[in-house]
């Protein structure tokens, strides 16, 4: 079977890259299923607490789902009737940190791809653009909701009403992306920024990314009380030995960042 995902395992960390180059890296059904698949297995794999998604080569991210598969479907069904697992469902199980780096275009399901992301590094090929108006469909994967909460609700009504790009450097303007580097030095970042993670306390650095997301789900009344609840179930496990211990690596990485 062809590899339409390919899976590295390093240090704590996983690197998925969407491989179909020769096609933009669109979402067939059968890259769609492999992704699912490689998810479930970092997920299940104790030692992987970080995630990096990327595409193949330079051009893509990913162009978002196979319209040529799409079209190739009897004319008398549907146009989305593709059997398979929801791509951003399927992010959404990987409990740690999933940085996106994103090498080239995202478009459309591939710009919902990203933002199922928790923290996007770009490049001067990075480009996005949601074309689902001028296709002649809505969005499922959550880019009508995500990108209003991300850019403010002026900037994505007219990212999606007009279908045009979002430049890279517009995008880091905005705030879409966090870094802007060369195309060389994407996945070196993209790797320092896992390494980062993973120098935190593993089981709070998955808590800490679940309280996030399931507070931000909520109205900020809502979200607070749920911190509180959960920062004391939490707390109360941790010793004052255990502080004492990493205060001191906390300080000596201070020193280090100055």
């Amino acid at each position: 079977m062809e590899d339409l995902v390919l899976v590295e395992k390093a240090g704590g960390y996983g690197v998925v890259t969407l491989n179909r180059p020769h096609a933009m890296n669109a979402l067939s059904a059968k890259l769609r299923n492999q992704l699912a698949t490689a998810i479930d297995d970092l997920e299940a794999d104790d030692n992987i607490r970080v995630m990096i998604l990327t595409g193949a080569g330079e051009k893509a991210f990913t162009a978002g789902l196979d319209l040529k598969e799409m079209g190739a479907q009897d004319s008398d069904g549907p146009a989305l009737a593709i059997s398979s697992d929801d791509p951003v469902q399927a992010l959404a199980k990987f409990s740690g940190p999933i940085i996106g780096a994103i090498n080239g275009v995202a478009i459309t399901g591939g710009f919902e791809i990203a933002l199922a992301c928790d923290v996007l590094i770009g490049t001067s090929n990075t480009r996005f653009a949601d074309t689902h108006a001028r296709v002649g469909i809505l969005p499922g994967w959550g880019l009508s909701q995500k990108l209003m909460r991300l850019l403010g609700a002026s900037r994505a009504k007219e990212v999606s009403l007009t279908g045009n790009f979002v430049s890279a450097e517009q995008a880091l303007d905005w705030g879409l992306i966090n870094h802007l580097v060369a195309p060389e030095a994407l996945m070196d970042k993209a790797r320092a920024l896992a390494d980062d993670m993973l120098s935190c306390v593993p089981e709070t650095l998955r808590a800490y990314k679940a309280l996030m997301d399931d507070g931000f789900d909520m109205n900020f009344g809502d979200g607070m009380a749920l911190e509180q609840k959960r920062g004391r179930e939490a707390n109360r496990q941790v010793g004052a030995g255990d502080v004492e211990a990493r205060r001191e690596a906390v300080r000596q990485r201070g020193q280090e960042q100055k």
